[in-house]
């Protein structure tokens, strides 16, 4: 039991970190480049509360992730590898759609690598 409660206090700490890094990022760092970028396509920045749910949500989901794969690789290897799936997939698609800032990359990259280093530590650590 106490094994089970260490797997879902460790999933609730890293989503709770992906939540407040992504929060960070991209509300207090980079929310006029954002907003600017949408602007000039003649979009409006979707900051609604149901916006900060689904990215709660996301956040959620790729804590579980990096917990399945953290069992079955490396430290490094499982931080790269959600790194991969959450993000650079995610940016492909978002990229595509065109509402990326591109510039952003420069800054998005080694902070979501952080991000997800961070949470798959977090994971390990108390999850056993």
């Amino acid at each position: 039991m106490k094994r089970v409660i260490n797997v879902f206090i460790s999933i609730l700490l890293a989503s709770g970190w992906i939540v407040f890094s992504e929060f960070v990022r991209n509300e207090w760092l980079f929310k006029r480049i954002w907003e600017n970028h949408y602007q000039v396509m003649g979009l409006t920045y979707p900051a609604e509360p149901l916006n900060g749910v689904i990215w709660g949500v996301w956040s959620m989901f790729m804590a579980i992730f990096i917990f399945v794969i953290s069992r079955k690789f490396s430290l490094l290897s499982a931080t790269f590898l959600a790194w991969f799936a959450c993000f650079v997939l995610m940016w492909l698609v978002v990229g595509n759609l065109g509402v990326l800032p591109l510039s952003l990359l420069y800054y998005a990259v080694p902070l979501s690598l952080l991000e997800v280093f961070v949470a798959t530590l977090i994971i390990r650590k108390i999850s056993g």
